[in-house]
């Protein structure tokens, strides 16, 4: 069998070997870390499933994978979010997510119109403040300084 390889198919990158002796990261968080690793140019480009494939693992443990990976600030935020989707991301609740799309939408939201919505829906102060810090502690509310400043109040 030959393995000959094209000098143009060669890639050679660095890994930290930190990543090894993190103990908050499985097999699966390594691997996708080598994958993106490896894939720097092309990273902006891959999709979940791709990286997946990749790191020969299902997306579902890809997923998890990079969670853990965000967690730990080894890849920035906005690259997990691009790649997974508000929707796919299992440590949001469904309220969560919810109050997130609203944001999208009315991006000039303050803490008296989330207060009203909580006039016009079921949910009290208390539980929006609680998506609120939710989407704050997994770095939603990057592109909304002024929510971000709510979670503090």
């Amino acid at each position: 069998m030959t393995t000959d390889i094209a000098p143009g198919n060669v890639r050679n990158f660095t890994v930290s070997t930190e990543i090894f002796y993190n103990p908050n990261l499985d097999i699966y968080s390594q691997m996708i870390y080598i994958v993106l690793s490896s894939s720097t140019a092309d990273s902006a480009s891959l999709t979940i499933d791709e990286v997946a494939k990749k790191g020969r693992m299902s997306t579902k443990l890809a997923i998890k994978a990079m969670q853990a990976l965000v967690n730990e600030q080894l890849i920035p935020h906005k690259v997990f979010r691009k790649m997974i989707g508000e929707f796919q991301d299992d440590r949001l609740s469904w309220a969560a997510k919810g109050l997130l799309t609203y944001c999208k939408e009315h991006k000039d939201i303050t803490l008296a119109g989330l207060l009203a919505l909580s006039d016009q829906s079921g949910e009290d102060e208390q539980s929006i403040r609680k998506a609120l810090m939710e989407l704050e502690r997994n770095g939603y509310l990057e592109e909304f300084p002024d929510l971000s400043k709510l979670t503090y109040l």
